[in-house]
């Protein structure tokens, strides 16, 4: 049998199973605390500049902050000529990111999941301990780079985990409850902003979280699948056998196959790596519509996060308002992508295509009219759009591309999404030139996307291919996909007959 079948045995999505994805869960939360952390650390407040005078004819600036606040802008003068390094260390942070993604993506595919993810959580504690000692800003925006390098190699694996660890039938499942775990990261650090207001308090207290997490994550077993894709057979019955003991089941001796597909995946394709994601025919054109996708839904995304703060209101309640307005996006997702109709491919590019018109129409707006209909609410709405779209573009990527160079396609596919990331802290200081034109990026960028989304093969229903020869045999797939076709309609059929009974 293969792991599919065995993890059917086992059961996919067991006690156990449950235990460790809500591990990886409250991973997401710490990591979506240290995302959000500039945002309210880097909090600038309403100031004066008086001139006062010294000896002889030359004048002193006194600058005068008439909100009390402790944040890194009042503690190092971070204003006027100073101010871009605010929006710099965010840009840092996903700079990091991008490297993180581009280093750990291969390197897990290669190591292996566990060894990779326990190495980066514990390493973004340490240096999100040289973040709250700071001495400077010097240091302080190199400990975010750090932080950013490590938040986006775990990010990256942490979401394989929880897909690897269950059946194909929970993937969508586990996938858009990661995404959740992260919107209520955010929407919790607006809380705990609200509470802590010392800037080197609050990041101490959301960087503790991770030491508890690191603690959690080190019972955490190898991937089975990534055992199984690399030809260690043993190993990966080990795994599955103690899963099958800790769900209660009696099966305790699993037999995977030993020859095909598995030891091709662990041999044959050791150089599957990035390269294949250009070289392979198949993989190219998907490699290059993703990574435009996932740069877009970056960009939306974090652009309007990060200008949470300068909308009006209270910025905590603002950071809270745009972690909780996703939380709807993502029961949407679970109910379109499994519908026959829409599926993956239909309903990502729907979600981006309408993020994109709500953040056209609020450039038509005011920005609080005091009534339901106003910019504020509509670049909600898109937020909600596009947080549906990535959760989605996870998923979706996860199934496009086999086992054995998931990680390296998940990787650079977050490497082009850390562009926009990287981008995002500037967009929305654009206001200066005119007050639409962050909207307008995020418009464009969100309909281009969803429009190029449509190139995609749809996933719903179909085989997960485990290496590069199953991706490339398309008669196979297309046999295992009628096959499994076939099954869901006479499961619908019976479920039918047995309700008109």
């Amino acid at each position: 049998m293969d792991v599919d079948d065995a993890l059917q045995v086992v059961g996919e999505f067991g006690p156990y199973q449950k235990r460790a994805v809500a591990v990886l869960f409250l991973t997401q939360v710490y990591m979506a605390c240290q995302s959000m952390l500039i945002v309210l650390v880097g909090y600038t407040p309403e100031y004066r500049i008086e001139q006062q005078p010294e000896d002889g004819e030359l004048q002193r600036q006194h600058v005068t902050f008439t909100e009390d606040v402790d944040s890194v802008v009042t503690e190092w003068l971070l204003i006027k000529q100073q101010a871009y390094k605010v929006s710099l260390a965010g840009s840092l942070f996903f700079a990091g990111l991008l490297v993180g993604n581009v280093v750990f993506g291969p390197l897990s595919d290669k190591i292996g999941r566990r060894p990779v993810y326990l190495t980066g959580l514990f390493f973004e504690v340490v240096f999100g301990y040289v973040t709250v000692l700071a001495p400077n800003y010097e240091v302080f925006a190199a400990s975010r780079l750090l932080v950013g390098l490590m938040n986006g190699g775990i990010g990256l694996v942490c979401f394989v985990l929880t897909q690897e660890y269950v059946g194909k039938s929970y993937w969508a499942l586990t996938g858009t409850l990661t995404s959740m775990s992260f919107a209520i990261g955010i929407a919790l650090f607006g809380v705990l902003g609200y509470f802590v207001r010392p800037w080197r308090s609050l990041a101490s207290v959301a960087n503790s979280s991770g030491v508890l997490f690191f603690l959690l994550s080190v019972t955490l077993p190898e991937s089975p699948r990534w055992l199984y894709s690399q030809g260690q057979t043993e190993r990966a019955e080990e795994v599955l056998c103690y899963m099958a003991l800790r769900n209660g089941n009696a099966a305790k001796h699993l037999v995977l196959q030993r020859v095909g597909a598995a030891k091709a995946g662990g041999r044959d394709n050791g150089g599957a790596g990035v390269l294949q994601l250009v070289l392979h025919p198949v993989l190219r054109l998907r490699t290059m519509v993703l990574m435009y996708v996932w740069y877009a839904c970056s960009l939306v995304y974090y652009g309007l996060t990060l200008g949470a703060s300068e909308a009006s209101g209270s910025r905590f309640v603002n950071v809270a308002m745009y972690g909780l307005v996703e939380l709807p996006a993502y029961p949407l997702c679970m109910y379109f992508i499994n519908k026959q109709w829409a599926g993956r491919r239909k309903s990502l590019s729907s979600f981006l295509c309408l993020a994109g018109f709500a953040c056209l129409c609020t450039m038509f707006l005011p920005e609080n009219t005091g009534t339901l209909l106003s910019a504020t609410s509509l670049a909600l709405l898109g937020k909600l759009m596009v947080s549906a779209a990535f959760n989605i573009a996870y998923v979706y990527t996860s199934e496009l591309y086999p086992t054995v160079i998931r990680n390296a396609g998940l990787g650079v596919c977050s490497m082009s999404c850390r562009f926009g990331g990287i981008l995002a802290p500037f967009v929305p200081s654009m206001r200066a030139f005119h007050a639409s034109m962050p909207f307008t990026v995020f418009c464009l960028s969100s309909l281009s996307a969803g429009c190029l989304g449509l190139l995609l093969p749809e996933t719903l229903n179909s085989p997960v291919a485990e290496t590069l020869e199953e991706l490339s045999s398309p008669t196979r797939s297309l046999v295992q996909s009628r096959v499994l076709e076939s099954k869901a309609l006479l499961y619908e059929d019976n479920k039918w007959k047995s309700n008109v009974k």
